[in-house]
Order: C-alpha cells, then sequence, then structure tokens
C-alpha cells in the first residue's frame, strides 16, 4: 500500500505533465452531451468553481441532465457533505440551454456524447467555433482514436482525450489520451484542469481503446470466453470477486450494457476492416452476438442481461443462462478463473507499455486500481508482475496459451527483463 501512495503522489504532482510548461487556468468549460457521463462531467467542473456551459440536442435532455446534478447534490446535502446554500453555488455556475453559440469563449470544451463516430464528429466541427483562441477540445470517448477523431477540427494540435469513468462524481481517475499532434501546452491544460477537479490523472498515447478500456475489456472478454465453455456463471461471478474485484465481471458488463459493447466492437471491426487490419475475435463474440441478437438481454438498462433486475429487491442471476450455455462435465477451478483474470488484463498491460501506449509504469498501476477497480493488494497489473515474479509469470503465461489460445502468448519484454534482471 506504500507503494500505491508513493505511485499516486507522483502522479499528482506531475509525473507525466510537461515540466517546462507553466501552470494553466481554466475558467469556462463547455460539455456536449447531458447524459450518463455529460451531467457527470459538467456536475465535478462546477463543484469545483468553474463556469459550465452544459448542452444537448434539446431543451428537454438539457434538463433531465440538470435534474441529475441536482439529485447528486441533495444527496451530497443528505450526508452531510455539502449545504444548502453551496448547492445553489454549483447550480449557479452551470448554463444548462440547448444554444450552442451560448459555449462562445469556453476555453475547454468536452465533449460526452455517445461513442459513436459520426455523432462525436458532428459535435466537435460543431462546437469548435466557439472556441477561445487560446482554449482546447477534447473527447470524453473510451475507445476511438484521439488521432481520427481530432480530424474533424481545425487545430489538431489542440484536441485531446480526458476520459472520465462512470459514475463520474465518484470515480477518481481520468485518463489524458494524446493524440499523434497533440502539443504539450494542451497536455499541460488538461492534466492542470483534472487535477482542478480533484481527480487523479494518468496520461497514455493514442491507440484504439487506449489503456484502460483495451485492458479492462480482457477481464469482461475473459468472463464472456468462461461461460461459454460451460462454466457456472455463479462460479464465474464469485471467482472475480475472490480474485479482489469489485465485481464479477458479468455484473460489469449489465452495467455497461451489452449493447454498447456490441456497437464498440462493431465500429471496432468496421474501422480495421477499412484499415486492412485482421480483425480481434474471440469465444466472447458469440456470447455477445446471442445475448444482443437472439434472446435480445442487453444489461441492466435494457431490462435484463445476464442478471435479473426485480423491482426492489436484490439482482440474481438469470436462471435461463445455462439452457443457453450449456454446462460442461470439466468445469474449471476457481484458481484457474482467477489466474485467467489476473494474467490476460497483466499481459495486455505489458504489451501497451512495450507499445508505447503506456510510458510510466505509476501510470499503468494506479490507472488499473482506480480505474476500473483491479485489486489494490496486487499493486496494479505491473507490479503484480514483479510480485509474481518474470519467470515465473513467463511460465504460466506458456500453460495459460497453450490450453486456451494466443491471447495469453507471453510479450517479448518479459524475456528481455528478465534477461537483464529487470522489474517493473
Amino acid at each position: 500500500m506504500k507503494a500505491i501512495k508513493l505511485q499516486l503522489d507522483e502522479i499528482n504532482d506531475g509525473l507525466s505533465r510537461p515540466s517546462e510548461i507553466k501552470p494553466t487556468k481554466t475558467s469556462k468549460v463547455g460539455v456536449l452531451g447531458c447524459g450518463l457521463m455529460g451531467h457527470g462531467i459538467a456536475y465535478v467542473t462546477a463543484l469545483a468553481g468553474m463556469e459550465v456551459v452544459m448542452t444537448d440536442t434539446s431543451q428537454e435532455i438539457v434538463d433531465k441532465g440538470l435534474n441529475r446534478i441536482k439529485m447528486i447534490l441533495n444527496d451530497s446535502i443528505n450526508k452531510g457533505f455539502l449545504s444548502e446554500e453551496n448547492k445553489q453555488d454549483v447550480i449557479s455556475r452551470i448554463n444548462a440551454t440547448d444554444d450552442y453559440s451560448q459555449l462562445e469563449g469556453c476555453d475547454l470544451i468536452i465533449e460526452a456524447v455517445f461513442e459513436d463516430r459520426k455523432l462525436k464528429a458532428k459535435v466537435i466541427t460543431d462546437s469548435e467555433k466557439f472556441l477561445h483562441s487560446k482554449g482546447i477540445l477534447a473527447s470524453n470517448t473510451s475507445s476511438i482514436p484521439i488521432t481520427n477523431l481530432s480530424e474533424n477540427t481545425i487545430n489538431p494540435e489542440k484536441f485531446i482525450g480526458i476520459h472520465f469513468f462512470s459514475p463520474v462524481h465518484k470515480m477518481k481517475l481520468v485518463e489524458i489520451i494524446k493524440g499523434e499532434k497533440t502539443d504539450s501546452e494542451t497536455l499541460a491544460k488538461a492534466f492542470d484542469y483534472v487535477i482542478k477537479i480533484n481527480k487523479v490523472p494518468i496520461v497514455v498515447n493514442d491507440s484504439r481503446g487506449f489503456y484502460t478500456y483495451r485492458v479492462f475489456e480482457r477481464y469482461t472478454g475473459e468472463g464472456m470466453a468462461i461461460l461459454s465453455e460451460g462454466n457456472s456463471a455463479q462460479v464465474i461471478e464469485d471467482a472475480g470477486k475472490k480474485a479482489g474485484f469489485p465485481v464479477g465481471p458479468l455484473a460489469v458488463i449489465d452495467e455497461i450494457s451489452i449493447g454498447l459493447i456490441a456497437h464498440i466492437r462493431d465500429q471496432t471491426w468496421h474501422d480495421l476492416e477499412i484499415e486492412g487490419k485482421e480483425l480481434p475475435t474471440g469465444p466472447w463474440d458469440k456470447v455477445i452476438d446471442l445475448m444482443t441478437k437472439q434472446i435480445k438481454r442487453t444489461g441492466r438498462a435494457g431490462g435484463g442481461g445476464f442478471y435479473e433486475y426485480p423491482k426492489g429487491e436484490k439482482k440474481f442471476l438469470w436462471p435461463e443462462l445455462s439452457n443457453y450455455f450449456p454446462l460442461s462435465d470439466t468445469p474449471l477451478d476457481e484458481k484457474e478463473i482467477m489466474d485467467r483474470f489476473y494474467f490476460i488484463q497483466a499481459i495486455e498491460t505489458i504489451r501497451c507499455y512495450e507499445e508505447g501506449v503506456l510510458t510510466k509504469v505509476a501510470d499503468a498501476n494506479i490507472g488499473s486500481i482506480l480505474g476500473w477497480g483491479f485489486p489494490s493488494f496486487t499493486g496494479g497489473t505491473l507490479q503484480f508482475v514483479n510480485t509474481y515474479g518474470l519467470q515465473k509469470f513467463k511460465n504460466r503465461c506458456h500453460e495459460l496459451s497453450e490450453k486456451y489460445g494466443k491471447r495469453f502468448s507471453c510479450p517479448k519484454l518479459i524475456d528481455e527483463m528478465i534477461y537483464n534482471e529487470e522489474t517493473f
């Protein structure tokens, strides 16, 4: 835990911030989209004392977003964290409007609309003309490359990713993503803004899925893969929690929405097909397709997914799951499932490090713990490898890849580190 505290302090002290840039100030922030993420971004920004313009396609949608903010504030009052006066101060700083012209003079505009490339491109283009001459544009995308989105801007060097986690008002991590053309001033301004709203900023380089979503989806994907192999959903969920994750992978998927996961996957396939690249597929794909296309259970928001959500009662695993995913006569034991959860995420983190998506070990470790709940007692995804021992880690990767496929192959970087007697 001491190592985690040291790494966290390093990050907050500016480990990944350009040191040559003087401290910046953000005064007026535009938030495009008032849904799940947008209203939360507007809330934490106004709470930190900045002026906010929160906008969407209609005043009705905007008003719903403002009501969600008021609910968060009322909850804070009930818990004794805020006073009624504090609440009114926060609300007074939020201009909730469907009039884009109110964005005039914003020195930071954050796009937080649905995870759709064309929609994001449109709102980015439409809003840029209102940006202050020294302002920057940002996207809250969790998976679409920042460099690609920046092509819709006049000044791609002033475009960056600022990826929040849900629920925004509770989650401490923010992943800042540098596009190929993002300049140092833009990175510094984004970093300083994240510190101002009392969040923890990690900085990564651009790639599809960046760091957090790319590794996190390995946890959910592996959960679905294990289900498809004929293992009990209850055992999978129990193994995830016993491994130290906040919730099991199937429960997480329900919260995100299986429909959204399918949408992101299909968009990724479409993009890669255009680029002439190999499409990433796996046993989880048949689970996604069955749940969304055949039995149409898309998750909690859709009325039910892997779980049932009876009103006013505790959720429970959908009893019909075993009809669609018959149980195997040779199920995996809990330890094997736990290892698959740990290793698939550690391996993908190392690949991110190899590729230069990650440049700081602290960003990897703290990002995994605060971003999606990789067990804190491990010290994070890369510290897990250190503790396990690099040679032992390589050997276990080989065993897992022999059984479950090349996604468990040990990254070449581990061989170099073993040879040089290095650790992360």
